[in-house]
């Protein structure tokens, strides 16, 4: 029964917890709203070899995952769906790899199926699958790598062998071009020990270059093409993106080394308190060689994330997939021998989660509410803590039969919170819902006017345009601002006034303000009072009408 469903309950799994969530809520601020603008911009320019980020050179990452994401725009349409669909993709195709792979790896119908619901059901993987992010897609990519690495050196016929590195140098090519030269260490960092180990170093050699071939054959031309266009490119990406955030004491989003650890049993929910029975079940099969190159897979990267400067949670992503493998395997072996301790403890945790998170719900709505007369939202996140707590319930009570009850409180969570979030996220965090709201206002604008990156890409996006002026805010944008026809792009607090009064002369202005703290409020008062005002939460859109000469 398991072998004839597996793949239909999969499909319906990933209908239902990915693709249904993808249009029910605003961009989030940063990401989304950037990463929509840049595939957009590509549509409206283009210009598919060089990022633009509203108008600027944007050299933060390769093109890849912005192609993706302006295709997903291209087919579905410039709304929510199109700019997250790459990403729901990009994760249901890694879960259908956490399938076959455990299909190589264990010959088990039920264990394949356990691997890729504990994979697609993985907190942080969930989360990001209705996420606009290129985390997503770079993961797709290593995950690709490493599962033809595994095929490579598990078969014993030549052509399947050449398929597979083949394979491999495809997965390497496009992760470098969707994150950069991460893609292309990461299977050296596991095939070179594992075939040292294996004594095969001779094969690793003999094929690694058909990978190497392969993967210079997919991006050689865009690489070239860049340089063509872009001459600084490979300068400021290399440098600023690679050496500096990984070894640079002023590295972006810096963390302690053990950053990672706490994180990757967070990551793991709600499947996290089976990872020691994981771990020690890894530790006696260590002999195996399909057990050691999954424990490669899943703690070589982890380290080597773990020494980076620059530290984020979604860069542990490509570790989730072989930790899946693990826990999927440990999970069977438990249900099949009828050894349910380690099950019934975490269907406790989970009930633990819920009702605890339930109780901090009851008790924050009657000393300091996080909803203000939101009714359907707040029933919203009771369902979801219910039913975190019912299927703790199934799983400690019935814990055979019912193994499978947490990964639906994970889907029901990711299915609903996002529609379930207080107005006062919304307001705050997707500003791209309040300018959709006063986009009749916006339209007739014939200058934008943002203090703010999030809100500026947000209006770029939904108004279409990526010719938004920065109010005394320049952010991850700096490098683009430095090119000679980037100058106009950013307006100091000391020149705002002349530039408003000057813009008004060519016609109505829009604005977009994020006012949170005491210097957007000075922002603020720099500005003329003879506005059209609308506000929402710490947003405020600002409509000032033509002037005469």
């Amino acid at each position: 029964m398991t072998q004839r469903w597996a793949i239909p309950l999969l499909i319906l799994a990933f209908i239902a917890f990915y693709l249904l969530p993808l249009g029910t809520h605003g961009l989030w601020i940063p990401d989304e709203a950037r990463y929509a603008q840049i595939g957009q911009q590509i549509l409206v320019d283009g210009n598919w070899v060089t990022p633009h980020f509203m108008d600027l050179r944007y050299f933060e990452k390769p093109i890849a995952g912005y192609w993706m994401i302006a295709i997903g725009q291209a087919i579905f349409g410039e709304n929510l769906f199109g700019v997250r669909i790459a990403s729901a993709i990009a994760t249901g195709l890694s879960v259908l790899l956490a399938y076959l792979v455990a299909r190589r790896l264990w010959n088990d119908p039920r264990k394949s199926f356990a691997c890729a619901l504990v994979y697609m059901t993985f907190g942080l993987i969930a989360g990001q699958a209705g996420y606009s992010n290129l985390d997503p897609q770079f993961t797709l990519w290593v995950n690709l790598s490493m599962v033809a690495l595994w095929f490579a050196v598990d078969t014993q016929y030549t052509r399947q062998r050449l398929y597979s590195w083949a394979l491999l140098g495809f997965a390497c090519g496009m992760g470098f071009m969707t994150k950069g030269f991460l893609a292309l260490l990461l299977p050296v960092l596991i095939a070179l020990p594992y075939m040292i180990w294996q004594k095969r170093f001779l094969e690793l050699v003999k094929y690694g270059l058909l990978a190497m071939l392969v993967a210079a054959i997919v991006s050689l031309p865009w690489v070239l093409a860049v340089h063509a266009q872009e001459p600084d490119y490979w300068r400021f990406f290399f440098w600023h993106e690679h050496i500096r955030r990984f070894a640079g004491e002023d590295a972006q989003h810096g963390r302690p080394w053990w950053f990672y650890l706490p994180l990757m049993v967070v990551s793991s929910l709600p499947w996290a308190a089976l990872l020691p029975a994981t771990l020690k079940d890894a530790w006696t099969q260590k002999r195996h060689a399909s057990v050691i190159f999954v424990l490669m897979w899943l703690f070589f990267p982890l380290a080597l994330f773990s020494l980076s400067k620059g530290k984020l949670p979604t860069y542990i992503m490509p570790c989730m997939l072989p930790l899946a493998l693990l826990l999927g395997h440990t999970l069977m072996n438990r249900v099949e021998h009828v050894k349910t301790l380690s099950l019934r403890m975490n269907g406790l945790v989970n009930l633990l989660l819920g009702s605890v998170a339930l109780l901090a719900l009851i008790f924050f709505q009657i000393k300091k509410p996080f909803y203000d007369n939101e009714p359907l939202h707040i029933a919203l996140l009771v369902v979801v803590l219910l039913t975190w707590i019912v299927t703790g319930l199934l799983a400690m009570s019935r814990p055979v039969k019912m193994w499978a009850a947490p990964a639906v409180a994970m889907g029901v969570l990711v299915l609903v919170l996002p529609a379930s979030m207080p107005s006062s996220v919304v307001h705050n965090k997707m500003p791209d819902q309040f300018v959709l709201q006063h986009l009749d206002a916006l339209a007739p604008a014939k200058t934008l006017l943002s203090n703010d990156l999030g809100a500026a890409s947000a209006l770029s996006w939904r108004l279409r345009r990526p010719d938004v002026t920065l109010y005394n805010t320049q952010g991850e944008v700096k490098y683009g601002l430095t090119y000679d026809d980037a100058k106009g792009k950013s307006i100091g607090l000391e020149d705002i006034q002349a530039w408003l009064a000057d813009a008004r002369l060519k016609g109505p202005v829009g604005v977009v303000m994020r006012v949170k703290d005491s210097d957007e409020t000075h922002e603020m008062d720099m500005l003329p009072n003879d506005a059209q005002r609308f506000d929402e939460g710490n947003m405020v859109i600002l409509i000032y009408p033509q002037t005469a000469p």
